[in-house]
């Protein structure tokens, strides 16, 4: 075991992977060229059509001990994968390693498949049953846990080798051109699997709604789909939303709003040029809402938003509040249709919104962004991947690109959830490194990172609830008491992977 620079044990190889300890956010250099597909040539005018998906598994040529991916861009209400892989099974195909964008509640499905062995590696992050189960030490299947920036930078070195992308397209035609804004399952922005489409070694295009030729606009081309598989529903669009995309009502969450808007005005970021990123949830819509109101009592006239985007975001694009909006996924289906129909709502890939190691991620032109946590520690260490018992329930998504990205990162949490404080001493587990987080914000104070300084001393000059975190975590507690520590095995089951490839901690199995 190995110790990286905040204090966590590594092991020096995890499932035959040599790992790399986390050092900081910005030492780990590029150590492989860009990884390039292979060079084919299909007949002239040939028929990229296969038939369903088992037909297309047999002409990808998958076999035992490939890995494959898929996008989340449906979430909730994706079929696709959890059909892959009852396929793949019954074609007696085993040990397949899952690389996809990440992995829902809905995706359940898949766990008897991991017990019998079909699947038994997860380079991606989980979202509820799957990661709790391997947690608890149920199912044997290793998982490593990366953010959108560093699954893109994965795809792209080659340290993830995707053999077969089978990439959900609502609407496509018979020689492979697609996109995700039209059609019964239409998703929006297909910015994950534009990153799989140009690395994975063989790419199916599966679609429920095949148009004649050319299906436009083009999102994805022919020139990088092998092969087009119909199947009767992709999915239901309406499942998409994961999160409530209404302004909260909750008083708590309402002050918590309140604070924030004023770290952001204090910031002096909202201005002409102005760019913003806000999640889903109801306490970043209403910081949404109290940024759009500043925007428009100073006549200001934003850059850009992005991220995930929401319906919200679109209502600031068609004010004029915003001159654009970057968007990686759409997060309702307000979003779905905007960028359907607007040039200024524009789809961009995983790898242009947070990839590290390019020439230069939106995320880095990012001013303010609202960030959201499980847990808080007194060093602005922030947990996103596992709850109070230590299940691993949870994906990364952006968290960490954004904070290392942005000027102002901002995390806004209630102090108490379900009667445990939500800033603690050490956080169960490490998604997002400190030194990255600019301020805390919770109902009952403003917590501001050393490296901003200045921003301290202007909340302080405004008479906002500035507090010292250990002070915070002092207060909350005294209302909580000091909750138990998680007990855990030695057995690591996971991995978080931090944006540049290093390890930044491990989830280990769950004592009993």
């Amino acid at each position: 075991m190995a110790r990286n620079s905040l204090g966590r044990e590594i092991p020096e190889t995890f499932a035959g992977k040599k790992l790399v300890p986390y050092s900081d956010p910005w030492s780990v250099q590029p150590h492989a060229e860009r990884s390039t597909r292979q060079i084919r040539r299909i007949a002239h005018n040939g028929s990229k059509l296969v038939g369903g998906l088992r037909e297309a598994i047999i002409a990808s040529g998958l076999k035992s001990g490939m890995t494959i991916s898929t996008h989340h861009s449906l979430r909730n209400g994706d079929r696709l994968l959890n059909e892959l892989v009852r396929e793949i099974d019954a074609l007696g195909i085993r040990d397949i390693k899952i690389a996809s964008s990440s992995v829902h509640v809905v995706h359940s499905e898949l766990v008897p498949y991991i017990r019998k062995g079909v699947i038994t590696g997860l380079e991606c992050g989980v979202n509820g049953l799957i990661g709790e189960l391997i947690s608890k030490g149920e199912l044997d299947c290793p998982i490593i846990v990366r953010s959108h920036g560093g699954r893109a930078r994965s795809l792209i070195t080659g340290e993830v080798p995707v053999d077969v992308a089978f990439l959900a397209a609502p609407c496509c035609d018979e020689y492979g051109n697609f996109n995700g804004f039209f059609g019964p399952s239409a998703c929006g922005s297909l910015g994950y699997a534009l990153v799989d489409a140009q690395h994975a070694h063989k790419v199916v295009a599966v679609t429920d709604n095949l148009v004649p030729f050319p299906a436009v606009p083009v999102s994805i081309p022919q020139s990088v789909v092998d092969f087009v598989a119909t199947m009767p529903s992709l999915g239901d669009p309406k499942k998409i939303v994961s999160s409530t995309t209404r302004i909260t009502t909750d008083p708590i969450g309402l002050q918590i709003a309140k604070h924030a808007a004023t770290v952001i005005e204090a910031s002096g970021y909202v201005k002409d040029g102005f760019s913003f990123q806000t999640g889903t949830g109801g306490i970043s819509l209403a910081v949404a809402e109290h940024v759009r109101n500043m925007m428009r009592r100073d006549k200001v006239k934003g850059s850009f938003g992005c991220g995930g985007i929401t319906g919200y975001f679109v209502d600031m694009l068609e004010e004029g509040l915003f001159e654009a909006l970057f968007d990686v996924q759409c997060f309702d289906l307000k979003a779905v249709q905007s960028i359907g129909r607007n040039q200024r709502h524009m789809e961009m890939t995983a790898g242009t919104y947070a990839n590290p190691f390019n020439c230069g991620a939106v995320v880095n032109r990012l001013d303010c962004a609202i960030l959201s946590a499980t847990e808080i520690d007194v060093n602005f260490n922030v947990n996103v991947n596992t709850e109070s018992m230590g299940y691993l329930l949870h994906n990364t998504g952006g968290h960490c690109d954004v904070a290392a990205g942005a000027k102002v990162s901002i995390v806004v949490c209630p102090s108490i959830r379900g009667r445990l404080p939500m800033i603690r001493d050490e956080v169960t587990t490490i998604t997002t490194p400190g030194e990255t987080v600019g301020v805390i914000v919770t109902e009952r104070g403003i917590a501001v990172n050393d490296n901003l300084p200045e921003l301290k001393e202007e909340l302080i000059r405004r008479k906002a609830p500035v507090k010292d975190i250990r002070q915070l975590r002092d207060e909350i507690q005294a209302v909580t008491g000091v909750p138990r520590p998680v007990e855990f095995e030695d057995k690591v089951v996971g991995l978080i992977e931090y944006r540049d490839g290093s390890i930044i901690d491990v989830v280990r199995k769950v004592r009993e």
